[in-house]
């Protein structure tokens, strides 16, 4: 229920892409009342269909941006004149910087504004994806989405704070991901696939709280060597037709760390 109204709050969803779309039908079922969005996807079942980002922010007690970092702020500056009375939550992936310059356009056109992060993939979660908030109105975004059921921690700082833990995760997360994909690249041109996707669970099972000090004191000490193994790497990786993107990301690090 709206704080203090009696009634279900109103949530204003734009962007109905995988993430929207599912986020925009767990309020449904959670009990939202939900004003939808989107010029390239229809509204889902049970929600009511909105005309653009103002009338969709009309009377909304949330509106939730999960368009892409690209289109928000043209998604804020459509939104503004119907959204007096609601709270911003800002949810797409953008930069700190980005955050903090919406934040800044919300609150010269009179509307609060919160910078909320996705912490975890939203398919199979939807609106129970953990969630980090920050900025003025943070709370206020957290008290309605957790009155829905889901899972919002609350900083006690700017807009962009809470971008910056996801970014900074990404930067872990997706840079592994990325480089055991083209390390099995690799390994597949290299006929040995199966025996390095064996030694990369191996390595990934057997890692401990220890694990995080020990990559990072070795990789400052042994840094020289450890640079001409990685462009050793590189090479091996041009010779089996496979671009070294990562590897050669990882020898220019080291060798950065070496000057």
């Amino acid at each position: 229920m709206s704080q203090g109204t009696g009634r279900p709050p109103v949530v204003a969803v734009l962007g109905l892409g995988e993430a929207g779309g599912a986020i925009a039908r767990d309020l449904v079922a959670a009990g939202a009342a939900v004003r939808a969005y989107d010029p390239a996807v229809a509204a889902p079942d049970g929600t009511v269909a909105a005309a653009g980002e103002a009338d969709a922010a009309e009377g909304a007690d949330l509106v939730l941006s999960v368009n892409s970092a690209h289109d928000a702020a043209a998604a804020l500056c459509a939104g503004i004149p119907g959204a007096g009375g609601a709270v911003w939550a800002e949810m797409n992936t953008a930069s700190p910087g980005l955050k903090r310059e919406l934040a800044a356009a919300a609150k010269a056109g009179g509307v609060r504004f919160a910078d909320i992060a996705i912490m975890a993939p939203v398919p199979g979660r939807g609106l129970f994806t953990p969630m980090l908030a920050s900025g003025d109105a943070a709370a206020d975004a957290a008290a309605i989405l957790t009155g829905l059921g889901a899972s919002v921690e609350v900083m006690d700082a700017e807009a962009g704070a809470a971008a910056t833990r996801k970014l900074l995760r990404s930067v872990f997360f997706k840079g592994l991901a990325a480089s055991v994909v083209e390390a099995l690249e690799a390994a597949r041109a290299a006929g040995c696939e199966d025996w390095l996707r064996g030694n990369i669970v191996e390595e990934l099972v057997a890692a401990g709280e220890p694990t995080v000090d020990r990559l990072v004191a070795g990789t400052h000490r042994h840094a020289v060597r450890r640079a001409a193994e990685m462009a050793a790497a590189a090479d091996m990786l041009v010779e089996l037709d496979v671009p070294p993107t990562m590897a050669a990301a990882s020898r220019d690090l080291l060798r950065r760390l070496s000057s």
